[in-house]
């Protein structure tokens, strides 16, 4: 799966002020980052707010990033849930023929053994007709999937192809580097240990931050991959105060005021979210010039 080595972007959905779906905002989203120079885009994960959306609504983001990317880039879909088999039956439902894998969450909330998580995935990977990417994240899912799990599973499952870790546990993520067979690729889950796991031996990043600002993030990515650690390491400090700031009242409030404050979607955000407050977007503005500055 060379097509998911370096920078993808977890896109938001934009919505209006009556918290409709924005679909110029959403099509300006997916511009700017073909744009920008990422790799690739991931469509309905966390931070698209799927969990509020209606499977119209869904139907209606997966139909409008399809459309404005038009076969640039490569996508993949989020597709995971709790409930095994209505996972399962959906992957053998929906049309994925736009797709080139899913990404597919840790079950959350049941808080299943690592057997049923292995459990879980050896359906999910015989009912998917493309490859499959792992999610592991136990800060939202209340259960964190095992390195020995995961090496099970890309062991035992040839179109299980990757995991986008979000441990936050760097031995966690090295382990499953050092033992991980050839071709898995392990992606790191949090913008700011993305220049570290590919440093590592990660294949690079689904990123939050970096669909707000994708060339300067992709080129980090870039000379990571090619081992330039000192300039990589400059672009990585230079933005380390954006990514811990878009994350200091929650995701997507944080990366959708950066795209208020670039002028391309509203930073709306649905129940039981709420909106970045004043104080924060007035944080964050400061940091976009600060970071502008330092890259005029």
């Amino acid at each position: 799966m060379e097509q998911l080595i370096g920078t993808g972007v977890a896109l938001v959905t934009p919505f209006r002020e009556d918290l409709t779906v924005d679909v110029e905002a959403l099509e300006s989203v997916v511009e700017h980052n073909i744009q920008g120079g990422v790799d690739y885009l991931v469509v309905l994960g966390t931070t698209a707010e799927s969990a509020t959306l209606s499977p119209a609504e869904k139907q209606l983001v997966v139909d409008v990033v399809v459309r404005t990317n038009a076969g640039r880039l490569p996508l993949v879909l989020g597709v995971g849930g709790n409930n095994t088999m209505l996972v399962a039956n959906e992957l053998k439902t929906l049309d994925l023929s736009d797709f080139d894998a899913i990404l597919s969450v840790s079950p959350y909330y049941n808080k299943p053994t690592q057997e049923g998580i292995y459990q879980h995935f050896k359906v999910i990977s015989e009912a998917s007709p493309i490859p499959i990417v792992l999610y592991n994240v136990p800060s939202r899912t209340g259960s964190n999937m095992l390195p020995e799990t995961t090496l099970r599973l890309a062991h035992d499952f040839s179109n299980i192809v990757g995991i986008k870790e979000a441990c936050g546990d760097s031995l966690q993520t090295d382990k499953i580097i050092k033992n991980k067979p050839d071709g898995f690729l392990v992606i790191s889950g949090d913008d700011g240990t993305a220049l570290p796991t590919v440093l590592a031996g990660g294949a690079g990043v689904i990123s939050v931050l970096g669909q707000g600002l994708p060339a300067l993030f992709s080129e980090m990515i870039k000379l990571g991959l090619e081992g330039h650690v000192k300039e990589a390491y400059a672009i990585h400090h230079n933005l380390s105060p954006l990514m811990a700031l878009i994350f200091e009242e929650g995701n997507p409030a944080g990366i959708k005021s950066i795209f208020e404050s670039k002028g391309i979607s509203r930073a709306t955000v649905r129940l039981p979210l709420v909106e970045a407050t004043s104080g924060l977007k007035g944080k964050i503005a400061s940091s976009l010039k600060t970071l502008g500055r330092a890259h005029a």
